[in-house]
């Protein structure tokens, strides 16, 4: 008959991560270290939220009011100013489908650019609306409507996450949900009302990171020490940034997004913008790496309690230098796929490698990159040594001892079915 094992680190274990195999003084220090971080946020929070309307110019124009509309037909037409010229235009007709107006045919002058031509009868697309009703064309054309093929992409993600990660899916698009609401309800108007865009985004990741990590991995040491480790790591990121984009100049006009955004609203400052974009940015990577490295080293000493720290922490490394390896390519690939056209253009006109790199809007991107994925690289040994404090290694330095053959009940993790 095989013999069951039953000792202390059965489903208490299992249900909050191997908490009780650490000394209650342990479990005290966590608490100690990870409340105050997680009031200041709260504090943060509250000093900095935005009071009032956005201070935005008058003197830009902003298309605020959008609707939808079916293409119905187009007739091409000569430009306005150039009549007796060449019908390089087209009269492009459309049935609202949205608005006050809902129901009834408009039209709108276009320039044949490569998005008219395009442009085919049954087409959905969205309209701006100048409120100027007299006018014959009252609507012009803002863009197409994609909410359609957008939702059913999102649909099908958040159903292959559930399906693979069950109540645990489940939590991690519940935290990636409220992360959203605290950049749109949070982060994007505290630095429109005139906050520091550094210290919105510091408080803003801090937020994010405590509700994206304790409702994806459940609220236990393992996570408090890759809550921990994260925290650690963005200081790093976000001094080696203030440092970085001092030294190299930059100013965050680099774009013509960030031209029109100091424009429409002046008490912005771009340079801080561009670090707290930094910061961010850096968040979605570092909390990857801080789950993994505690994860690893809670597993490694659960499968061999008597494991010294030395090799605790060694055998955690070796599993860290695999991740970061793989994760700096990412980061690397990510960035020349977005700016692919950048990168075209620049090989286009030939100003060698040199150049290109001195240019601001390249070395934007290369500072932001090079300043996270240091802060990613000093992740890992500081989570793994804080996770081998945490778990409370052998100190002995001997070398590893297989644990005994066993067979234990399935472990189950905090947001797993009983």
């Amino acid at each position: 008959m095989t013999a069951h094992r039953h000792t202390g680190h059965g489903h208490g274990r299992h249900s909050h991560e191997g908490d009780d195999i650490l000394p209650a003084r342990t479990r005290r220090v966590l608490l100690l270290v990870t409340v105050p971080a997680f009031v200041l946020t709260i504090v943060g929070m509250v000093l900095l939220r935005p009071t009032g309307a956005p201070d935005v110019s008058e003197a830009v124009e902003l298309p605020s009011d959008l609707v939808d509309g079916t293409v119905v037909g187009m007739t091409p037409s000569v430009c306005p100013g150039l009549e007796g010229g060449e019908p390089t235009c087209r009269t492009v007709r459309v049935r609202l489908t949205s608005g006050p107006d809902s129901g009834e045919i408009v039209s709108f002058e276009a320039t044949d650019t490569s998005v008219i031509l395009t442009l085919e009868v049954g087409d959905e697309i969205v309209l701006s609306h100048t409120g100027n009703n007299a006018d014959d064309f009252a609507y012009d054309f803002a863009d197409r409507q994609r909410r359609v093929p957008m939702a059913v992409l999102a649909l099908l993600f958040a159903a292959m996450v559930v399906a693979l990660g069950r109540w645990r899916g489940l939590a991690a698009l519940v935290g990636f949900g409220i992360s959203l609401a605290v950049l749109i309800q949070f982060t994007l108007p505290a630095i429109l009302a005139g906050r520091s865009p550094l210290a919105v985004a510091i408080v803003s990741s801090s937020a994010i990171m405590f509700v994206a990590l304790y409702m994806a991995h459940g609220v236990s040491a393992r996570t408090t020490t890759a809550v921990l480790g994260t925290l650690l790591s963005l200081t790093i990121t976000g001094i080696l940034a203030l440092l970085f984009v001092e030294a190299a100049r930059l100013s965050g006009f680099a774009s013509e997004e960030a031209i029109f955004v100091k424009v429409a609203a002046e008490q912005l400052n771009l340079q801080g913008l561009l670090l707290g974009g930094i910061i961010i940015g850096s968040l979605g990577v570092l909390d990857d790496v801080t789950v993994t490295q505690a994860s690893a080293v809670w597993e490694l000493h659960r499968a061999n309690p008597e494991m010294g720290a030395r090799n605790l922490y060694r055998s955690a490394i070796r599993i860290g230098r695999d991740h970061i390896a793989s994760t700096v390519n990412t980061l690397v690939l990510a960035y020349a796929g977005a700016s692919l056209p950048l990168l075209v253009l620049f090989t286009i006109a030939g100003p060698g490698l040199a150049n290109v790199l001195n240019g601001e809007v390249v070395a934007e991107e290369v500072v932001r990159t090079l300043v996270g994925s240091i802060g990613l690289v000093a992740s890992v040994p500081i989570t793994t040594a804080l996770a081998v404090l945490v778990v409370g290694g052998r100190h002995t330095g001997a070398p590893a001892v297989p644990a005994p053959v066993t067979s234990p009940a399935p472990d189950r993790d905090f947001w797993e079915e009983e």
